[in-house]
């Protein structure tokens, strides 16, 4: 399938639109802006009051005003490279309009002595007198209907100025082509939505402020048309996966029964219901895709763990994935008891596992004999065969987009998928990432967990804090101590981190101190963090590694140094890894004063509340949806008129439209069917065209 010829004219090239030659074309690629398409959905940020007005008298400068004059002398600059002055005057007083390197010639072609000429511009006082530098437009009276009475500003980059902008958008929006309508009428109609041709010409002519706001018609439209299409493709994915032949896995409840029996606590209201939706998930026909979404210390594991079981009650085998083999490692140290209760068998596989070792392994898996596998990616090599895997659990999404979501699937493996991610994420943002998942929340902590105590500390208290440690590991207890990220280059991160531990050895003892940062080699860094594991070391100097997923019981302080720089979702998945014990923990922020606004809300949140939801709800509204998630890392798509913080609830409406959508036109055959694939093309979505389903 190739992009419909009605979209040709979008995709041209941008020399094609008038006034950008190969030069300036360059200057907007600086914007992420190749093709019409994209100046299209480039929309102003703000716009100027244009309208004629009889005098600047009643004007309070500086301000912009647009007005008719008389033009009277022109008197040229005093001294070289000084500004020349016209001399004009509107309905009611004189000012100056000020040049700066103009030819006389052309300002007199311009601005006639003794002719009427309309202006437009900044009114600025200056030495009494008020002027006009460099006005912005300079129109006769009869093309005065050419300047509109509100004009859009758009952004702009070095070599790109508001004129050039405006004459390439006029000239892309005379190209708009005539396309059928996708959105659903019953929708349109409610919301009050233009055509998507009016919308766009709407947005780059605004009439007021009003028009400029998330909320105009136009632009919740054209927002909508990109969420919707997002959803779409999302929808599309869910659809392959789920067309894998699922099987239907039915726990009996036996295993399941024996390791909650065997637990010293209750789960939580959350973890029953998290695993009932899962149960009623895997006995379905159709594969799970699911995401168990939980805050730091919710209870995951077991959460998972008891989906594998109803994976082995049903006759088959699980596996959980992690990104790490330390992570790999950790998480069978932590079901290892939970299998033994359940009297299931349980092993890992890594890159590590070698000859005979491995051969043993890959036959017990064969054979069925080993029930639950743990493993690195090194599970997906070819020789890895599975006597009949139901269930694969995958931890930490974040380095599993939905292509790897895909892969996963054309494996020919029929398993349901369980996706854990330790993040909490506010939901518009896990729509966008994971709408093509179903989505249960671990919203509870379980019994027992102590909270962090949180506080803030100035870089100038260092000393004390230092005392704080040296007593905390006389007492037989473990530190993590934190460096920042300090420049982009990793040579400064290094030494930060490595002066840090050469500076905390001298003053806590030689063998007492261990460092981790992310230059290691891979054996080196489990060596350090193994050494920490197992308290041989009682202090570990880190750079931000350590943020997901690593749990040492005995750590109970954990200092983090120029927390003012860190994110807030970081902090808050760093502070997880203390408080895992049955001892009080702290968390100590350092900061460097003083403190801007941002920094000091982000850092009196993290004091505040322990609610990584809450957390991930402040951290959208500061710092924005794409900071959040990384755009470039997450997966996360960059939406160019959808706004994810003003307009959440437009990306519910899109994700079930979109479901219903497909729900009655898999194919995308009916007329709307054949309009949203023509969105798909236009919002660039060519790879969800190519998972239509065919026939």
């Amino acid at each position: 399938m190739s992009r419909p010829a009605v979209l040709f004219p979008l995709f041209a090239g941008l020399e094609t639109l008038e006034g950008v030659g190969e030069k300036t074309a360059k200057h907007f690629a600086q914007m992420d802006v190749e093709r019409p398409r994209d100046l299209l959905f480039t929309l102003p940020h703000s716009g100027t009051d244009r309208r004629l007005r009889r005098t600047i008298r009643d004007v309070v400068p500086p301000a912009t005003v647009t007005v008719e004059v008389e033009v009277g002398a022109h008197l040229p600059p005093r001294r070289k490279g000084g500004p020349a002055r016209v001399f004009v005057r509107d309905a009611e007083t004189e000012f100056q309009l000020v040049f700066f390197h103009a030819r006389a010639d052309y300002l007199q072609r311009q601005l006639p002595t003794g002719q009427r000429r309309i202006v437009s511009g900044k009114v600025e006082i200056f030495d009494g007198l008020a002027q006009m530098v460099h006005p912005d437009h300079i129109l006769r009276a009869e093309e005065a209907q050419d300047l509109p009475d509100f004009e859009p500003v758009y952004p702009l980059t070095a070599g790109i100025t508001q004129r050039v902008i405006h004459r390439a958008v006029q000239s892309a929006l005379a190209r708009l082509p005539d396309i059928a309508e996708w959105i659903d009428p019953a929708l349109k109609a409610r919301e009050g939505w233009p055509d998507w041709a009016d919308a766009v010409r709407a947005v780059h002519a605004p009439n007021s402020p009003a028009d400029l706001i998330a909320e105009a018609p136009a632009r919740q439209r054209l927002a909508y048309d990109e969420l919707f299409a997002h959803q779409l493709t999302l929808a599309l994915a869910r659809a392959t996966l789920r067309r894998g032949k699922g099987r239907s896995s039915e726990g009996t409840g036996v295993l399941q029964d024996r390791v909650l029996a065997a637990l010293p606590y209750e789960p939580t209201g959350a973890q029953r219901r998290a695993v009932a939706e899962i149960a009623a998930d895997m006995a379905g026909e159709k594969r799970m895709s699911r995401l168990l979404q939980g805050d730091v210390g919710s209870g995951k594991t077991l959460v998972a763990f008891l989906a594998l079981l109803i994976a082995v009650e049903a006759g088959g085998q699980g596996v959980m994935m992690a990104p790490t083999e330390i992570l790999a490692r950790q998480h069978l140290e932590s079901l290892r008891p939970l299998a033994e209760d359940a009297g299931v068998t349980l092993d890992i596989l890594t890159g590590r596992d070698k000859g005979g070792d491995r051969a043993s392994k890959l036959a017990a898996l064969a054979s069925g004999e080993l029930q639950v596998l743990v493993g690195t990616h090194a599970v997906f090599q070819k020789d890895v065969v599975f006597h009949d895997l139901r269930l694969a659990v995958v931890d930490e999404q974040h380095r599993f987009g939905v292509a790897q979501r895909m892969e996963l699937a054309s494996k020919g493996l029929t398993a349901d998928v369980l996706v854990m991610t330790a993040t909490p994420i506010p939901r518009s943002l896990s729509l966008a990432q994971y709408g093509d998942m179903d989505v249960s929340v671990l919203d509870e902590k379980p019994a027992g967990r102590k909270p962090v105590k949180t506080a803030l500390i100035s870089a100038g208290r260092y000393d004390e804090v230092v005392d704080h440690l040296r007593h905390a590991v006389g007492e037989g207890r473990q530190a993590y101590w934190v460096c920042p990220l300090v420049e982009e280059s990793e040579a400064s991160d290094l030494t930060a981190a490595e002066d840090r531990f050469k500076a905390l050895r001298s003053a806590l003892g030689e063998g007492v101190v261990g460092l981790v940062h992310g230059q290691m080699p891979p054996a080196e860094k489990d060596a350090a963090m193994a050494d920490f594991v197992a308290g041989r070391t009682r202090v570990l100097v880190a750079t931000t590694v350590i943020e997901v997923g690593v749990n040492v019981p005995a750590a109970t302080i954990m200092v983090i140094e120029r927390a003012e720089i860190f994110g807030l979702a970081q902090l808050h998945q760093l502070r997880g890894r203390v408080g895992r014990g049955h001892a009080d923990s702290t968390c100590l922020l350092m900061y460097r004063p003083p403190l801007g606004d941002t920094a000091e809300r982000r850092l009196q949140t993290l004091r505040e509340t322990e609610d990584g939801f809450r957390i991930a709800e402040e951290d959208l509204a500061i710092r924005g949806a794409g900071d959040l998630i990384g755009t470039a890392q997450s997966g996360l798509p960059r939406f160019r008129v959808a706004d994810l913080e003003r307009q959440a609830a437009l990306m519910a409406i899109a994700q079930s439209d979109a479901r219903k959508f497909l729900a009655e036109d898999s194919a995308l055959e009916s007329a709307r069917g054949k309009a949203a694939r023509v969105l798909l093309w236009l919002m660039e979505q060519d790879r969800a065209v190519r998972l239509i389903k065919v026939g």
